[in-house]
């Protein structure tokens, strides 16, 4: 390990000298925010800092749904949250994925515009019309479109699932390839001469009234600048951040697999979408909410034997598959499901706790971040 003090003057003036604004974290939101800053300050130099030798956390280990809330996951926050607080969070959710599709060409992220399914198991009670009709009317307020959410018993039909009684259609929600997604903000960070350097972790820092300092394994940077986007790994500076862990596994390729689209299970606690001919199954944190709030990039065997099993008994009752991939991905959430947009002081800000929503306000957290640190 070189230190930042054995760096020759090359290295030094392109890399670690002269920081206008350093960002902890390449993920979703710190790539957007630099993308961002840059069309603002085009003479700026940006440095990205990345802990992993790549974008570790979440924004490369979720399902790639781009959704922005199903019907009973909208139910069960309409009894727990104060309404507008509620068709706020809907808006945003669906105002960023927008920006992200306008600061990201969608064709190179493999979006699909597939819609989604909520399903309703036999022992739920099925979604009254009248509030469907409700959801339908404060949806097309944020989205100009009506009839967002309708049902569609066809899909259970055509999909050949077990011990599901309704589903419930969003035709506005989607797909991507989040490894894509991440790939493609990195290009454009590459492209506009923003700096992305990985196996940097953060341990502290501290403001000195006319810059940032910065400490790490390698040594310390200054900054004028700090925009912190880690997400979950953000508790260690500031309160009500507290991580999440989301487990998901992967088939192998299933020969005419009869999926298609993205569904949600039980208010959003489980998901799952086709991937091409394999299937990708995940959630079950609600089995272990303690044992789930931690930032160890595990998968315990409670959660992977349930997913298993509600593959073999629900999604796939007649289809023989085998997993491919198992891993576990880090969200953060808070006493609110909206982020922590903040500025700390003049020169620090934080872009953090995304709730599990990172493709949705990621590039809209990294936006609003942008003109609130400056």
């Amino acid at each position: 390990m070189i230190p930042f003090s054995k760096l020759s003057f090359w290295e030094r003036s392109v890399y670690t000298e002269g920081i206008d604004f350093a960002i902890i974290g390449a993920g979703i939101v710190g790539m957007s925010t630099a993308l961002h800053l840059k069309k603002r300050f085009p003479f700026a130099k940006i440095v990205i800092l990345e802990r992993g030798y790549l974008p570790t956390g979440a924004s490369t280990k979720n399902a790639g749904f781009t959704c922005f809330g199903s019907p009973t996951e909208l139910r069960d926050d309409l009894s727990s949250m104060p309404e507008d607080v509620v068709w706020d969070t809907v808006e945003m959710r669906f105002n960023g994925l927008q920006e992200l599709l306008s600061l990201i060409d969608p064709s190179k992220i493999s979006y699909e515009p597939c819609g989604s399914w909520d399903l309703i198991r036999q022992d739920e009670e099925l979604i009254p019309d009248s509030f469907l009709h409700y959801l339908n009317e404060k949806l097309a307020r944020i989205t100009g479109q009506n009839k967002v959410y309708s049902i569609d018993q066809r899909k259970l039909e055509h999909s050949k699932f077990a011990g599901f009684k309704a589903a419930y259609q969003n035709h506005l929600e989607g797909a991507i390839h989040t490894g894509k997604l991440i790939h493609e903000l990195y290009k454009s960070c590459i492209h506009r001469d923003i700096h992305v350097i990985f196996d940097i972790e953060v341990s502290s820092f501290e403001d000195q009234t006319e810059e940032v300092v910065l400490f790490t394994a390698h040594g310390e940077l200054k900054t004028a600048k700090l925009l912190v986007c880690t997400n979950a790994f953000a508790s260690q500076f500031l309160d009500d951040v507290l991580p999440a862990r989301a487990q998901v596994l992967v088939t192998k390729p299933i020969s005419n697999l009869a999926v298609e689209g993205t569904f949600h299970v039980d208010g959003g606690y489980y998901y799952f979408r086709n991937i091409g001919d394999r299937l990708l199954l995940g959630g079950g944190r609600n089995l272990d909410f303690e044992g789930e709030t931690t930032t160890r990039f595990e998968v315990s065997s409670l959660i992977q034997d349930n997913l298993k099993r509600m593959l073999k008994e629900n999604i796939l009752p007649s289809t023989p598959f085998e997993v491919d991939y198992a891993w576990s991905g880090i969200m953060a959430v808070g006493s609110e499901k909206k982020p922590i947009i903040q500025k700390t002081n003049k020169n620090i800000a934080f872009g953090v706790r995304m709730g599990g929503m990172g493709v949705a306000i990621g590039a809209s957290v990294g936006k609003q971040l942008s003109k609130l640190i400056v």
